[in-house]
Order: structure tokens, then C-alpha cells, then sequence
């Protein structure tokens, strides 16, 4: 559902997990609550991610991640380890925070479109800096994942917007690449401070 009425050709969407949450987080503070190393966890992580991210429970996405590393894990577990992750990937990065600022004091339209499971995309919708954004749109919902070209056309028919009104952020250069393909005027997220710049470039914000 779209927040707001729209005010402004042009919208910013910014990717979610490493743009506006801090990238590793999750993972550490996962490691630790399991007990096992870092090195250890990612590779269940991050191979099972996929389908999680196109709709899997997490049950399912856990269980997996479970025999993988050899060891059971009850209902209470999951329910543990989804609160751990949704809690750190909901959560603003500084920089993505003071940025959100800048742009939400000038009205400025603001969109997320990102690979994210459901538990995931539903704590960011409860998360009150999501309240300024008027579009939230994530691979869970469509059942597509970035960077799928579909993925861009469903986000421009949920964003309400042109591919050429869309200014976009992610940290992945094949995702980059295929919003530009799109025609979206996508960017390499490297941080705040240069994020800010390419805004005051795009006639997003002032210099």
C-alpha cells in the first residue's frame, strides 16, 4: 500500500541490506547466539538465501541452515535467531540515517526495493523510520528477486513512476546494472557522504 500521495517526479529507492542496514551485522550477532564462528555460519547464510528471500519461512530457511551445521533447532530457536537477524537488518545505518533526514525535511519521495525474506520486509514496515517512505517493495512480496528485470518493472508499477524518475541505490553492481538497463539512474552505494553528492548531481539535493 503507498504511503503518501505522490509529490514528486522523482523518487530515491535505496536497496536495503548494506545501503540502509549495516552489512554484517546480522551475521556476527547471529554467529555469536549460535555459538559457531563466522566463517562457519556463512556459507549456510548465504546459500540458502535465495529462496528464503523469494518467500521461504523461516522455519524452513532455518532448518536448513541447522542440518547444515549439524545441530537441531526447536521452534524457540527460530523464533530467537529471526528476531536477531530482523532486529539488525531493520536497523539504519549513521550515514543512511542523516542522509533519510536531509531528504525526508525537503519532501523529497523516498521508495525501498530489496531482497528481503517476509519476516524481514514486514519489521521494516513496522520500523517508524519507514514512515516517510512511500513505497516498500521486496523480493518476498513479488516473488522475484533483483536482479531480475522483472523486479524493476514491478517496482516501477508499485513506485508509480517512469523508469527515468527513479533514482536508485545498491550496493551490488550487477543490481546496478540492471536498473540502468531499466532505465533507472541507478548508483553504486559507497556511503552517505558520496551518496549526498550524487543526490546534489541528480537535482535531488542541494550542494
Amino acid at each position: 500500500m503507498e504511503r503518501s500521495q505522490r509529490t514528486s517526479p522523482t523518487v530515491v529507492v535505496w536497496d536495503l541490506g548494506g545501503v540502509l542496514a549495516p552489512s554484517g551485522r546480522a551475521l556476527a550477532a547471529l554467529a555469536e547466539a549460535l555459538d559457531v564462528t563466522e566463517s562457519e555460519l556463512a556459507d549456510p547464510y548465504w546459500s540458502h538465501r535465495d529462496a528464503y528471500d523469494l518467500g521461504d519461512s523461516p522455519d524452513a530457511y532455518w532448518q536448513r541452515i541447522a542440518e547444515a551445521l549439524g545441530r537441531p533447532l526447536d521452534g524457540g530457536w527460530i523464533e530467537r535467531l529471526d528476531r536477531i537477524e530482523t532486529e539488525c537488518w531493520a536497523s539504519l545505518a549513521s550515514d543512511a540515517a542523516a542522509l533519510l533526514a536531509r531528504l525526508t525535511e525537503r519532501g523529497t519521495p523516498l521508495g525501498i526495493l530489496s531482497n528481503a525474506p517476509g519476516s524481514l520486509a514486514r519489521a521494516v514496515r513496522r520500523a517508524p523510520w519507514s514512515g516517510p517512505f512511500e513505497t516498500l517493495v521486496f523480493s518476498s512480496d513479488l516473488g522475484l528477486m533483483k536482479p531480475d528485470p522483472l523486479v524493476y518493472r514491478a517496482a516501477d508499477e508499485r513506485l508509480g513512476r517512469s523508469p527515468s524518475e527513479v533514482v536508485f541505490f545498491d550496493d551490488r553492481p550487477e543490481n546496478v546494472a540492471a536498473a540502468r538497463a531499466h532505465g533507472w539512474r541507478a548508483h553504486l552505494w559507497t556511503g552517505g557522504e558520496a551518496a549526498a553528492a550524487v543526490l546534489a548531481q541528480e537535482g535531488v539535493l542541494d550542494d
